[in-house]
């Protein structure tokens, strides 16, 4: 049953989850000029849904996106990443970054 719910989670959710939306509330809070290139929304916010729809520990979502094709898909990937994503300890600052405001406004987009 693990396999269902993984194409589940990649071909049903992409079309539902309001990426476009919220893209524009999530990178103004970046500088264009310093450090490094953030993260799309679409990974970030993708990540975090993986982590709760599973159950997983920040660990455990980055190895479970690691190792499945259909979860990359779901977070925008067009082809098969080997290596991992990202370090899990980033999955903290994804969560502050995009606190409960943006949550609720996720919500309720899918809700629409």
């Amino acid at each position: 049953m693990a396999g269902c719910e993984q194409i589940t989670v990649g071909y049903k959710w992409p079309g539902l989850s309001p990426w476009k939306e919220i893209e524009p509330r999530y990178a103004y809070k970046f500088s264009k000029e310093k450090g490094r290139r953030a993260k799309s929304v679409r990974v970030v916010l993708g990540a975090l849904i993986i982590k709760e729809k599973k159950n997983l520990t920040d660990e455990e979502t980055i190895l479970e996106i690691q190792e499945n094709p259909y979860l990359q898909y779901f977070l925008g990937f067009e082809s098969y990443q080997e290596d991992p994503i990202f370090e899990a300890s980033l999955m903290v600052y994804f969560r502050k970054r995009l606190g409960s405001e943006i949550i609720v406004e996720v919500n309720e987009l899918i809700a629409k």
